[in-house]
């Protein structure tokens, strides 16, 4: 101690703020680039599902004038997403896994991930992929079967 010098003195909380401002820039930064992959991806979606509607109308057409059920053809169009959100996340689950525990290694005071977070991600995909694939699925099953087996 040296009563010639001022006290100098910092709250631990501010200290802590300023040591952890740059993890919390890049967690907005993350947040933000997140939404507008899944923005991006749900157009793509979207597109891909408004593709696949439009080369199987003579398909779902005789399937509805077959008595097929708008379920059934929802079903048969949503089953292609569905495995490729699947597999997506099957792949991802663990490389996301590794990277996020390599990630929080460098920290002193560490959490665990939990399996619960990723099963909520994959729920998460899942549940937007078919919300944005139904949108399509359903109209194509909706339509006027005539109108798509007017030209056989």
């Amino acid at each position: 101690y040296d009563p010639d010098t001022p006290f100098d003195y910092t709250f631990v909380d501010d200290d802590y703020a300023r040591q952890f401002k740059d993890e919390e820039r890049i967690g907005e930064l993350a947040s933000l680039f997140s939404g507008l992959a899944i923005f991006i991806s749900c157009i793509g979606i979207f597109g891909l599902a408004t593709f696949a509607a439009s080369q199987r109308t003579k398909e779902i057409g005789i399937r509805k004038v077959m008595g097929a059920s708008v379920f059934a053809l929802w079903k048969m169009l949503s089953r292609d997403f569905v495995w490729l959100v699947l597999i997506a996340v099957g792949i991802a689950t663990p490389l996301a896994y590794y990277f996020s525990s390599e990630w929080l290694r460098q920290y002193e005071y560490r959490i665990g991930i939990s399996w619960y977070v990723f099963a909520i991600a994959g729920a998460g995909a899942l549940l937007i992929t078919l919300a944005t694939v139904s949108f399509q699925s359903i109209r194509a099953a909706l339509a006027n079967p005539v109108n798509s087996l007017r030209s056989e």
